[in-house]
C-alpha cells in the first residue's frame, strides 16, 4: 500500500509563467502524473522571483496561476484546516502557496508600503499562505542569501513585525548563516510569534554546501519544533552518491529532528537553466516525485514505520494543524 506522501517545495508555479507551459510536463518531476503516481497529497507550491527590478509582478502573476489552478485546475484544490485530517482519503492532490525569495512582492524600486499591499493581494489569491523566504541566493533590501554573509536589514525587520501572529513561518533555506542568527535573535528580542522551518535544506556537516544547514541553525529549527525539508537536488545532497540521502536522514534524526523532517524535493523545469555544469540536477533515483515511496521504504525499513509516516506526511499535518488553530 503507497504511503501518503506530503511535500513542502517545489517550482511549478514559475514553470507556468512560461508560454505554452503545462501542469504535466514530464520535464518537470513535480508534474500532476508524477503526483499521482507518487501518492503525494498535498504539495507546496513555491511563488518565486529572482531579485530584479519590478519582481513583484512575477510574484503576483504566480498568485494568479494558483488561483485559476483552485478554480479550474483537477485534480488539484486549495488546502483548508478542514481538509487535512482526511488527507489519506483523498483522491486529489492538496496544495499550498509559499514565497520563495520576498522580492517576489516587493521589489527593490518599490516602497515597502506597495511590497505589502502586494503582499495582502497574493493572499487574497492564494488564501493559506505557509511560509516566506526572506532572500534567495544573492542579497535584496531585507537580507543576505546563501551565497552572502550579510545579516537582517531594517526592511527585514519590518517584515519580521509584519509576520507577528500573521501564522506563516519564516524559512530558512535560502539564508545566509549571518541571516539566520539575526533573524532568530531579533524574533527572541522582540518576542515575535512566528515559526520557523527550512523548507528544502540538507545538512553541512553531511555535505558542505552554504545551501545546507549548519548544525546550530538546524538544532534551532527543531527545538522550535519547525519543519526541515529534504532537498532531492545532486548539488545539495552529494554530487556524486544518491545514497547520501539516506545520511542526510539519518543526521537530522541523531540531532533529533524525529517531528522535523519531511520533504522537500525542490523539482524545477531545468531544461532551459543557464548553468550546464550542474547537468544532471537530480539523480536518476530521485529526477521526479514517482521517488518518494521507495524512500519511505528505505527509512521503514532502517529507522521504523513510525518515523517513516512521520517524514512522509505526518510532521507537516501536525505543524499546520498547530500553525493554523
Amino acid at each position: 500500500m503507497k504511503k501518503t506522501i506530503v511535500d513542502i517545495h517545489c517550482d511549478l508555479l514559475i514553470h507556468l509563467t512560461k508560454p505554452n507551459s503545462s501542469v504535466n510536463d514530464k520535464d518537470l518531476g513535480c508534474s500532476i502524473p508524477y503526483l499521482k503516481k507518487g501518492n503525494v497529497k498535498l504539495q507546496v507550491m513555491a511563488i518565486f522571483a529572482p531579485t530584479q527590478p519590478n519582481s513583484h509582478k512575477t510574484g503576483l502573476e504566480q498568485s494568479e496561476i494558483f488561483k485559476n489552478l483552485n478554480l479550474k485546475e483537477e485534480p488539484l484544490y486549495a488546502i483548508q484546516k478542514q481538509h487535512l485530517k482526511n488527507l489519506n482519503n483523498s483522491d486529489n492532490i492538496g496544495m499550498l502557496a509559499a514565497i520563495e525569495n520576498a522580492s517576489a512582492f516587493c521589489s527593490e524600486n518599490t516602497t515597502l508600503k506597495e511590497g505589502f499591499d502586494n503582499l495582502e493581494n497574493i493572499r487574497n489569491n492564494v488564501g493559506n499562505l505557509f511560509y516566506i523566504g526572506f532572500t534567495h541566493h544573492s542579497e535584496n533590501r531585507f537580507g543576505g542569501g546563501n551565497y552572502t554573509t550579510t545579516g537582517l536589514k531594517n526592511d527585514g525587520k519590518a517584515l519580521i513585525d509584519y509576520l507577528d501572529n500573521k501564522n506563516i513561518a519564516i524559512d530558512f533555506s535560502h539564508t545566509s548563516d549571518n541571516l539566520a542568527h539575526d533573524i532568530l535573535n531579533y524574533v527572541a528580542k522582540q518576542n515575535i510569534n512566528v515559526s520557523i522551518i527550512a523548507s528544502h535544506s540538507n545538512y553541512r556537516s553531511v555535505f558542505d554546501h552554504p545551501r545546507n544547514l549548519p548544525n546550530e541553525i538546524a538544532q534551532e529549527i527543531i527545538s522550535k519544533k519547525g519543519l526541515i525539508g529534504l532537498n532531492f537536488l545532486r548539488a545539495f545532497v552529494n554530487n556524486e552518491d544518491p545514497k547520501t540521502l539516506q545520511k542526510h536522514i539519518e543526521y537530522g534524526i541523531n540531532l533529533g529532528a524525529h517531528d522535523a523532517i519531511c520533504y522537500g524535493a525542490d523539482y524545477f523545469y531545468h531544461k532551459s537553466h543557464p548553468d550546464k555544469s550542474r547537468i544532471p540536477f537530480f539523480f536518476k533515483e530521485h529526477e521526479n516525485a514517482t521517488c518518494y515511496q521507495e524512500i519511505n521504504s528505505v527509512i521503514e525499513e532502517k529507522f521504523g514505520a513510525e518515523i517513516g509516516n512521520n517524514i512522509s506526511y505526518k510532521n507537516v499535518i501536525n505543524f499546520l494543524m498547530k500553525q493554523w488553530e
